[in-house]
C-alpha cells in the first residue's frame, strides 16, 4: 500500500495568522498519525512564513511515523536537517519568493551540487529524495546522483485530470517504469487530492509514498481531518 504523508504547512499558516499556539501544531501532527497517516511532512522556507525552524525541532520529539523535511537545500536548511535527523529529506528547487513549489530539479545541470548535498545527508543516515518532473532524463539524472528516491511533481497531472483529461498520467507512468528499472524509489506530490489520487496511484507502479497538504486540509474543512485521512487511505489501497 502506498503510504500517506500529510504536509502540515497549512496548519502552521493558520496558527501564524493570529499568533499564539492555536491550532497546536504538535497536537495536530500527533492526531494525524493517530488517524492513520503514515508520515508527517513539513517544508520550512527561509522566511518561516508557515513552518518555523523551531517547529521542525519540536516535531522530532512528537512524530512517531516517518518524518519528512522538504525544501531548497541552502546551508541553513542543510544544517537544520542534519540537526533534526528526519527519516527522509526531499530536495526541492523552490525559489525564495515562490508561493509554492513550481518545478522539479534539472538533475543534469545541477548534478554536482545535488550529489554533494545528497552525499552529505546519506552519510548522516538520512534517506534522500529529489523532486523531479515526470521526465525520463531527469529521472535518470537523479539515479546518477545517487539519491534513494525521487518525488514526482504532479501538478501537470492534476491540472489535466481536473479538465477530464486522464491522458496526463502517461508521462508519469513512463517515468515510474524507468525509476523502477534503475532502482529508484518513487514518491509523489503537489495538487494531489481526493478527486485524483486513486487514478494516479493505480497507474504508478510501486508508488511508495504521496505527500499531500493543501488539498487535504481544504477537504478537511468540510469532512473533518480524521475522515479525510481515512478517505485517502481507502483510495490508496
Amino acid at each position: 500500500m502506498t503510504k500517506l504523508s500529510v504536509n502540515i504547512n497549512k496548519i502552521a499558516t493558520l496558527r501564524n495568522a493570529r499568533g499564539g499556539n492555536a491550532p497546536d501544531l504538535l497536537k495536530v501532527a500527533a492526531d494525524i498519525e493517530d488517524f492513520g497517516a503514515q508520515g508527517i511532512t513539513i517544508h520550512p522556507r527561509p522566511d518561516e512564513r508557515h513552518i518555523k525552524y523551531a517547529d521542525a525541532r519540536a516535531l522530532k520529539t512528537v512524530v512517531t511515523t516517518e518524518f519528512n523535511i522538504e525544501g531548497n537545500p541552502n546551508q541553513k536548511f542543510i544544517d537544520l536537517v542534519l540537526e533534526v535527523q528526519p527519516e527522509q529529506v526531499t530536495l526541492v528547487p523552490d525559489a525564495v519568493n515562490a508561493i509554492t513549489s513550481n518545478a522539479g530539479w534539472d538533475t543534469i545541470a545541477h548534478a554536482d551540487f545535488l550529489k554533494e548535498v545528497n552525499d552529505t545527508f546519506k552519510m548522516a543516515g538520512i534517506r534522500t529524495s529529489i523532486f523531479v518532473d515526470a521526465n525520463i532524463k531527469m529521472v535518470e539524472g537523479a539515479a546518477n546522483i545517487g539519491t534513494d528516491r525521487i518525488e514526482l511533481y504532479t501538478e501537470r497531472y492534476a491540472k489535466a485530470f481536473a479538465k477530464g483529461d486522464k491522458s496526463g498520467i502517461t508521462e508519469f507512468t513512463e517515468a515510474a517504469k524507468v525509476a523502477n528499472k534503475i532502482g529508484l524509489g518513487i514518491n509523489a506530490g503537489h495538487d494531489l487530492s481526493l478527486e485524483n489520487i486513486q487514478y494516479f496511484a493505480k497507474n504508478i507502479p510501486n508508488l511508495l509514498e504521496v505527500s499531500i497538504g493543501h488539498a487535504l486540509i481544504c477537504e478537511s474543512l468540510y469532512f473533518g481531518l480524521d475522515n479525510v485521512i481515512n478517505m485517502y487511505l481507502n483510495k490508496l489501497k
